[in-house]
């Protein structure tokens, strides 16, 4: 009997083994790798600049027993596919994995798929290929880029700033904007300037006036053949003195039709800036979502389904199989007035885009939202929704709009007002496109009609400095000037404010005093790592590598040098901030030695002089004053001073304020006080389980305590994604304080993760 041949498949992640399991046959066996398993190792530059950049690979210490079951697994295998995701990241993954695994060029077969169906699946099965060793030193390149500027740059601002700052090739560039948009905002000399509305109606001719009566409103535009410039109250008046005794005519009518074509498709960029608009996701959070719907959820008999398209793309382009869907979708469900002669086609005005990858799409124009919601989160489902509509709206016939341009005369002053009034809905009955505030539908007008002046409205105003940039402005500034690119826009804004150099307040961006400094330090002594135009070039270098134009080694080469030699003069001409501290009129309340300013992580602060003997600190204001303790109408229980508001490296906390006499402190809220039932048992005393609240987070902990002092992490609800564990995600910190999730069964099973998944698939590590 012949043997029967087996084939191994490696994909990223639980969820998407779980989807394309179901379509392979039983010849074939469907692992994950979990993402990278091999990486530049984090304690030292791993790059050998002497050595033609030679890059230093290791496994990642969390994925070694990983790697160990993949590699005895994939030497039962006859064929090896890895099916990792088909961009630049995705082709690294499966040439690490050839490499950790010791997988021959002979047994490896490289698939792509735009879509987790099982079309598209057995498709990209029947059609394997090697690895794209092209997309791979594309991936490399920038790799080891990143790790020349921050692994040598950060080093620097440890030593002339503050330690535990770091510095990014592209994340620095996008710091500059915000901090150059916040300088933009203080130096803004904000300027009067007045309008004036009128109020108009028309008056039939009829016997019953009363009941023809339309009133409509007009903006002064202009004085004779000039646009008109009210600067104060007073010049506003004087107009509105000459206007009241003027007699209103209309002098011109413009009747148009005008066409309001569909949106395109959701492109990565174009759908983060939705996103972040409508729903109010953060880019990492619509990625995170975005990545599940793509690997495949659950929706019933079904099973595991992936719902849309591969979510990281510049590209407009629609398969003629999902175009013939949508259309026939649109002619059933709203009619053929809704549907083009030849389906739309939305051209990208954006160099470099992948013309062969898809837009984001469903899989299946059938499964509309309302088909899915009851197997999806709610946020699944509310970005499931903005990308079914966009997409079936893109295939719509056009909105038609009545626009009416009106000149109305009044003395030597002209004022114009403009209406619009919707003839046939189209693509806005899914995209939601509504009138603005300020449109109006104007009554039927005519030139040399009089109007009748029912009132004059003058309105103050204010010239208003930029705005602030919020994660929409920006994803859309930093496509437009080409810094980045698609897959790296969440994790740059992410970085940006994990560095603690940009904060965000209302949504807005705002640049911190740490962020202007460090961005000040590297635009002086290295401009072109700054500069905007040379970042976007870096990153044509990167398509044209793996356009397969340009060698890797050569842009390395080409980069190193110039930044080299920067890299040296900043060494010896940047100066230091750490130098002698800022003198301060505050006295140490612990020591009584006299206070000064110094830089830390988060910006400036108020340390004892007499440091690191006294390590008493004290923060600042925006005004580089002492910032006042918050007080609280709560008193201490150990000597009766009133509690205030302090904040430490754990958040906010109360603290007595007769420190540091007394140095009781205890959680803002009271939280310690504070325990929520469970319905687990405490295994040492067999007391009910409680949650409880302390320092370091929540935790579950035994109701006898202090008799029983048993404590375990607290549970998430989710079970583990690594197949065949068992085990529950659990809320743990790290040893510098960091919140992560990892798995009950530790040490049998190390899987961890940063962000805590809204369903059981964990999705793809950004």
């Amino acid at each position: 009997m012949a043997k029967t041949k087996k084939n191994m498949v490696i994909v990223e992640s639980p969820a998407k083994a779980k989807t394309i399991g179901k379509y392979l046959g039983s010849s074939f066996f469907v692992r994950s790798s979990m993402g990278h398993v091999r990486d530049l190792p984090e304690r030292k530059l791993s790059v050998d600049i002497e050595n033609n950049f030679t890059p230093e690979y290791k496994i990642i210490p969390s994925r070694k027993k990983l790697v160990s079951e993949l590699l005895a697994d994939s030497k039962k295998a006859d064929i090896v596919y890895l099916a990792s995701d088909l961009d630049r990241e995705g082709e690294a993954i499966a040439w690490h994995l050839c490499q950790a695994l010791e997988i021959s060029d002979e047994r490896a077969k490289r698939v792509t798929f735009n879509e987790i169906t099982k079309d598209a699946i057995l498709d990209a099965f029947n059609h394997p290929g090697p690895i794209n060793m092209a997309k791979v030193n594309a991936q490399q390149a920038r790799r080891i880029l990143d790790r020349l500027v921050g692994y040598q740059i950060s080093p620097l601002l440890w030593k002339k700033i503050t330690k535990g700052l770091s510095a990014g090739r592209v994340q620095s560039v996008a710091v500059r904007l915000i901090v150059e948009r916040e300088k933009e905002i203080k130096e803004f000399k904000s300027q009067e300037y007045w309008k004036i509305t009128a109020e108009l109606k028309t008056i039939s001719e009829g016997k019953d006036k009363s009941a023809d009566i339309k009133t409509f409103k007009a903006l002064l535009q202009k004085f004779g053949s000039e646009n008109i410039e009210i600067k104060n109250e007073q010049q506003s008046n004087d107009i509105i003195s000459e206007l009241q005794k003027s007699s209103y005519n209309v002098i011109g009518v413009k009747k148009q039709t005008k066409r309001n074509n569909a949106p395109p498709p959701f492109t990565t960029s174009l759908l983060q800036q939705q996103a972040s608009t409508r729903l109010q996701f953060s880019a990492k959070k619509t990625m995170l979502i975005a990545q599940q719907l793509y690997e495949g959820v659950d929706i019933g008999t079904e099973g595991s389904v992936g719902l849309i398209t591969y979510m990281r793309t510049d590209s407009f382009h629609i398969s003629e199989q999902a175009l013939a869907s949508c259309r026939k979708l649109i002619t059933g469900k709203y009619g053929q007035n809704y549907l083009p002669e030849k389906p739309n086609v939305h051209a990208s005005n954006k160099k470099g885009t992948q013309g062969a990858h898809e837009a984001i799409r469903p899989t299946n124009i059938e499964y509309t939202p309302d088909s899915v919601k009851d197997y999806l989160s709610k946020d699944q489902y509310k970005l499931y929704e903005l990308i079914w509509n966009r997409f079936a709206a893109s295939q719509m016939n056009p909105a038609l709009y009545a626009v009416t341009d009106v000149e109305i005369m009044a003395g030597q002053y002209t004022f114009k007002a403009k209406g619009r009034e919707l003839l046939f809905d189209g693509h806005t009955i899914i995209s939601g496109q509504e009138m603005e505030k300020d449109e109006q539908i104007l009554p039927p007008l005519e030139k040399d009609q009089k109007l009748e002046l029912i009132e004059l409205v003058p309105t103050q105003h204010f010239t208003q400095p930029p705005p602030r940039f919020t994660e929409a402005s920006l994803v859309k500034t930093l496509e437009k000037m080409g810094i980045g690119r698609p897959s790296t826009y969440a994790a740059i804004i992410s970085t940006i404010q994990d560095r603690g150099y940009v904060k965000q307040e209302k949504r807005a961006f705002y640049a911190t005093e740490l962020g202007t400094l460090v961005t000040e330090k590297l635009i002086e002594h290295f401009p072109k790592i700054m500069d905007i135009k040379f970042t976007s070039h870096m990153e044509d270098e990167l398509d044209k590598i793996e356009d397969e134009k340009i060698e890797w080694l050569n842009v390395l080469k080409e980069f190193y040098e110039p930044f080299k030699t920067d890299l040296e003069r900043a060494v010896g001409e940047m100066k230091s901030v750490k130098g002698t501290p800022e003198e301060s009129n505050q006295t140490c309340t612990v020591c009584g030695q006299p206070m000064v300013v110094r830089w830390g992580k988060h910006g400036k602060f108020l340390g004892c002089s007499a440091f690191p003997k006294c390590k008493s600190t004290l923060p600042l204001d925006g005004k580089g004053e002492p910032a006042p303790a918050e007080t609280t109408d709560q008193k201490c229980e150990k000597c009766g001073s009133a509690m205030v508001v302090k904040t430490g490296r754990h958040g906010k906390f109360l603290a007595c304020s007769a420190y540091p006499n007394c140095k009781n402190t205890k959680p803002l809220s009271g939280e310690a006080t504070k325990v929520e039932p469970t319905n687990e048992k405490c295994e040492k005393c067999g007391s009910p389980m409680v949650i409880r609240s302390g320092k370091k987070g929540r935790f579950m902990g035994c109701s006898a305590y202090p008799k029983c002092r048993n404590i375990k992490s607290l549970p998430t609800g989710i079970k583990c994604p690594n197949e065949g564990c068992g085990g529950d995600l659990v809320q743990r910190r790290s040893k510098k304080g960091g919140i992560f999730f990892g798995c009950s069964k530790y040490p049998d099973c190390d899987y961890i993760t940063k962000e805590l998944p809204d369903t059981t698939d964990t999705g793809k590590e950004e």
